[in-house]
């Protein structure tokens, strides 16, 4: 069986040169050790030194040095709004202080739908979205799982 070593990082390998493709959503994507098949049926096995958070657009380095590209699942996900920025961090630490997943972009919160979170940001006057979109939370500031590699 064909094993997966190293991980390059998006931007830093050929896409084009991907054999297969493997889809995952974020907590498929936080991954040391796993059997993985790809979509045209490429089957590895994930084996990392250490957990890693893998990104969409990561490829996956075979010990036949062929590489399998990492695809970020969408999800259903709360996108989170606000009118100025003093209010998006208040909102921010409230979600913090749940140990929520969160994720940036922009001037705008995404985390996975949660109703019970959702009517409390309501409550706090947050403005909501309903999407499907690749969930890329972020790290905590004491993640020791990191990207990866590199190379």
């Amino acid at each position: 069986m064909k094993r997966a070593f190293e991980v390059k990082s998006a931007g830093r390998w050929q896409e084009a040169a991907a054999v297969d493709r493997v889809m995952l959503d974020a907590d498929g994507r936080l991954r040391r050790r796993m059997l993985l098949t790809g979509e045209g049926g490429t089957t590895f096995l994930l084996d990392l030194p250490k957990p890693t958070a893998l990104r969409d657009g990561d490829g996956l380095v075979l010990d036949d040095g062929s590489i399998v590209r990492v695809a970020g699942k969408p999800e259903p996900l709360m996108e989170i709004a606000t009118a100025d920025a003093l209010h998006l961090a208040r909102l921010a630490w409230h979600l913090g202080n749940r140990h929520v997943d969160v994720q940036v972009v922009g001037d705008r919160l995404r985390i996975r739908r949660d109703h019970v979170l959702e009517a409390m940001l309501r409550g706090l006057g947050a403005h909501l979205t309903e999407i499907e979109a690749v969930f890329d939370p972020e790290p905590g500031a004491y993640d020791h799982h990191g990207h990866g590699y590199e190379s």
